[in-house]
């Protein structure tokens, strides 16, 4: 006969669910991380002026297409479907490079981005979403307010979501822990590298200037928008094709410069998916360069979409 628990046992309250919030942002903080988000932009408006009359050299957009190419598919690679989702297997070189990549967006350390976005996805649209545009109802006002706070509002508040709650397989990880510590070096690394780069193959200070301004500093602030952009405008307006639980749309504008990300009704109906864009005509670049890593060896039990699974996720016409 099969053991019977003891009374103790029987008697123990269940487990209560770790909380939402880990502890607040100090002020340091939000020092720190409003100087990430506005100095960069600053960058973007002073350098338009700066360079007016002058033109931007082949150097300034080729480090800065090369950083953003690099930088945006770490986060969407990286941090979105492999951390985020498991959407595949990643050999351990990859692992750690696709961690590096995606902090030299200086969108947050893995850690921390990998948290914010699984509680998207549990909230998504509803009260505990960190983002979502649609907490403050659907009047203009409201709606103007949702935008601000998805676009990039939320990102200045003191509430800090909990790893332990959402993301403790990371935290387990070695590797991740010291590389998620090392987070400035890879922001200052990002921002620093195209001033060098530009120093160096110009031969001359006003290269390294323009490097850091454009391929450093306004090239973040780009990639920053587009980034929130998904969060914003891609829980506004767009297609829906696909049934989800949310707001989510597909706004093909941005499918380029988001590397895939903004057929985000996509994801949101199948968030393990490696692909997002599913649908004829749909280009999705990060899932090219997982198809690439997996035809060379680098990654392995990729959840790749199929139309039975499509064809249930569709929304009845």
């Amino acid at each position: 006969m099969p053991a019977t628990p003891s009374s103790s046992v029987l008697d123990r309250p269940p487990k209560a669910p770790k909380p939402i919030f880990g502890e607040p942002a100090s002020r340091t903080e939000i020092i720190t991380i409003r100087a990430f988000l506005i100095i960069p932009f600053i960058a973007l408006l002073a350098a338009i002026p700066l360079m007016w009359g002058w033109g931007v050299s082949w150097v300034d957009l080729t480090v800065a297409a090369v950083f953003y190419t690099v930088s945006t598919l770490g986060v969407t690679v990286g941090f979105h479907r492999y951390f985020t989702h498991g959407a595949f297997k990643a050999a351990r070189p990859l692992r750690i490079a696709l961690a590096i990549a995606g902090m030299l967006a200086a969108q947050g350390s893995v850690l921390g981005w990998v948290a914010d976005h699984r509680r998207h996805h549990a909230f998504s649209d509803r009260e505990g979403d960190p983002h979502s545009p649609w907490l403050f109802g659907t009047s203009p006002k409201a709606i103007l307010r949702g935008f601000w706070h998805a676009h990039m509002g939320w990102l200045f508040g003191r509430d800090r979501t909990n790893i332990d709650r959402f993301a403790p397989d990371l935290a387990e990880d070695r590797d991740i822990r010291m590389l998620d510590k090392l987070f400035p070096l890879w922001v200052t690394l990002s921002v620093a590298l195209p001033a060098v780069i530009g120093g160096l193959v110009t031969m001359s200070w006003w290269g390294a200037l323009t490097g850091f301004l454009w391929a450093g500093l306004a090239r973040v602030a780009f990639q920053h928008h587009v980034t929130w952009s998904t969060n914003s405008i891609c829980h506004m307006i767009g297609s829906r094709p696909f049934a989800s639980r949310d707001r989510s749309a597909n706004f093909w504008p941005l499918a380029i410069l988001s590397m895939g990300e903004s057929w985000h009704n996509s994801h949101h109906a199948d968030p393990t998916s490696a692909r997002h864009g599913v649908l004829r005509g749909q280009i999705d670049i990060s899932a090219r360069l997982i198809w690439i890593f997996e035809k060379l060896g680098w990654v392995s039990q990729v959840r790749w979409p199929t139309q039975e699974r499509l064809d249930k996720l569709a929304v009845s016409k």
